[in-house]
């Protein structure tokens, strides 16, 4: 009797649940994954187990060539099942995502809420219209024929064209430095990084940077620059200064700004806290994309997240008090509440519908972890997000819109060549494009 994941097995078969994709990870020789600095080498497969919308990727007797190590920090040191980086030889359509060779596997060991904290952070971002969110695909996974449980298969921030779409800067060098830039405010100073320095938190913030990922010390001089001008705008006493919206896209930070307080997720803006920024002198800093929703709904959620928090909340919580950005706020928060919170429970429904048999299976695997009873969470989680809805709802009110109309403009006496920006303040190349 296999009967142990709410589905029939036959003996000798895989105890994976049969209701998702299977990811299939050999490693050369069996070797253990151990290190996130060093690749071992492997190949893989993807049974997508009768799914009509997941692609087959490789075979049994004709799998992929990929490189795999560990991934993430507290996540990788604070739990046996492990998150991964992946690697493939050649680009690849996995599980029916965008051609790429750079993913993760995020194993949602610390989602007290069914699994569901991260996709549903990348729902909203992506029902809040940042300019690019990661895509986030439930499968099973089997490393070295061992079933080691329900992941999820992500798409990794990175430069790309299809991800942060910023023109690619050289590593080490001392051309033009204004962009593209890929940084992250980071709660760990073990990665290349600068320090910004701030007289009222504990710490310094941390501005990692991505891409490129070694400076020249022309990179590395206009980057601090950069910050240190940041920090001083959003610190100015003067909060009826624009000075902090010349430098930073307000729109992009208002749009991660809500789908954070949404998510009650007061470790948003402490770590994992993406920006970006196009070439060029007068390109903005772009908030996005977001990543790592494992905070979510640990405190109060009748406050908001940059109030007392257990986390230095960098920068939001001086660019709040800018009455133009509460306007923002406010305008981004009324669009999404009238056009797309009245669908969010079928959402969080049919993800854990999609999920739930597998949960079982992966609680059978990791018992400390995860949930044989996704439903109950997911009921827990539409509860949580209707009471913190509910109580911006009173703060900001409903009827805001974002809706930018475009204004009159003046004629100007001679022509003059354009220079054309999307509006996410990214400069666009070509503009034969509608």
């Amino acid at each position: 009797d296999l009967y142990t994941s709410g589905v029939w097995k036959k003996e000798g078969e895989s105890p994976a649940s049969g209701t998702l994709p299977v990811l299939y990870i050999n490693t050369e020789n069996n070797a253990p994954i151990t290190s996130k600095d060093v690749y071992v080498q492997a190949t893989c497969y993807v049974d997508p187990m009768g799914s009509e919308d997941c692609p087959a990727s490789g075979s049994k007797e004709s799998p992929l060539a990929l490189s795999i190590k560990g991934r993430g920090n507290w996540t990788w040191q604070g739990f046996d099942k492990k998150p991964y980086r992946l690697k493939l030889s050649a680009k690849e359509a996995m599980l029916g995502m965008k051609k790429s060779k750079h993913f993760v596997l995020m194993a949602g060991a610390d989602d007290n809420l069914g699994f569901m904290k991260n996709p549903l952070g990348y729902e909203l971002s992506r029902r809040m219209k940042l300019a690019w969110t990661p895509d986030c695909r439930p499968l099973e996974v089997v490393l070295n024929g061992n079933y080691i449980g329900l992941y999820f298969l992500t798409e990794n921030i990175r430069v790309d064209a299809d991800r942060v779409n910023v023109t690619e800067q050289t590593d080490n060098s001392d051309e033009d430095v204004t962009g593209g830039w890929l940084v992250e405010v980071d709660n760990y100073n073990s990665d290349p990084h600068i320090s910004v320095k701030v007289t009222d938190k504990s710490q310094d913030i941390w501005i990692t940077y991505k891409s490129p990922e070694v400076l020249s010390a022309a990179q590395e001089d206009y980057l601090q620059s950069q910050f240190d001008a940041i920090r001083d705008a959003v610190y100015d006493k003067d909060r009826t200064s624009t000075e902090w919206e010349r430098l930073v896209d307000m729109y992009a930070m208002a749009r991660v700004y809500v789908v954070r307080e949404i998510l009650q997720d007061e470790e948003g803006f402490h770590g994992s806290f993406y920006l970006h920024k196009e070439r060029g002198n007068d390109t903005k800093w772009v908030a996005g994309p977001v990543w790592d929703f494992g905070n979510a709904y640990s405190r109060d959620r009748h406050k908001f997240i940059w109030e007392r928090p257990e986390f230095e909340c960098f920068f939001i919580d001086q660019i709040y008090q800018f009455p133009r950005f509460q306007e923002a706020v406010k305008n981004v928060f009324g669009d999404f509440y009238r056009e797309e919170y009245p669908s969010i429970d079928q959402f969080i429904d049919s993800f854990a519908s999609s999920i739930s048999v597998a949960a079982v299976a992966d609680h059978s695997r990791w018992p400390q972890y995860g949930t044989d009873n996704v439903s109950a969470k997911a009921s827990t989680l539409k509860s949580y997000v209707h009471d913190k809805i509910g109580w911006l709802a009173k703060q900001w009110g409903t009827t805001g819109s974002a809706d930018i109309k475009s204004p009159a403009c003046d004629t100007i006496g001679n022509d003059q060549s354009a220079i054309v920006y999307d509006l996410q303040g990214r400069r666009v190349s070509d503009t034969s494009k509608p």
